[in-house]
């Protein structure tokens, strides 16, 4: 191959993914948010689960969250709490009130987050089963 049939290529290819950029950066431009935060006291359904965030407190570096859950036996790692600058898992130790799995029948419980490791003040209670997400935008009194 001659020298101008490869710069004429690479040109090409040069343009090609150029403009395969805008197409994606269009999408995106276009993209909304793709999980609505729920309300407290909704009862809404996440893949096999049904949740209702009752409410929160933080007390002592510890987020607790009041839930009703049920509807599959499961543990209780489809949970966590964004903080803004970590990411939390809940407290697995058994403890009075504290979910430590996820039964068919609907229990209340609740989620307690340690967050003496975070500075942020986000806290967002996020639900994941399967592809399917629910997120919960938390105040506490």
């Amino acid at each position: 191959m001659k020298t101008r049939t490869l710069l004429l290529l690479s040109v090409g290819v040069g343009l090609v993914i150029l403009l395969a950029g805008g197409v994606l950066l269009l999408q995106l431009a276009n993209e909304t948010a793709a999980v609505e935060p729920a309300e407290v006291g909704e009862s809404v359904q996440v893949g096999d689960v049904d949740v209702t965030v009752l409410g929160a407190t933080e007390q002592q570096q510890v987020f607790a969250v009041d839930i009703e859950v049920g509807g599959v036996a499961d543990d209780i790692d489809s949970f966590s709490l964004a903080t803004g600058d970590n990411r939390l898992a809940p407290v697995p130790a058994a403890a009075d009130g504290r979910c430590t799995e996820i039964t068919v029948a609907t229990q209340r419980c609740r989620l307690d987050f340690d967050v003496s490791s975070s500075d942020a003040s986000n806290r967002v209670l996020v639900l994941i089963r399967g592809d399917q997400q629910r997120n919960w935008v938390l105040e506490t009194p």
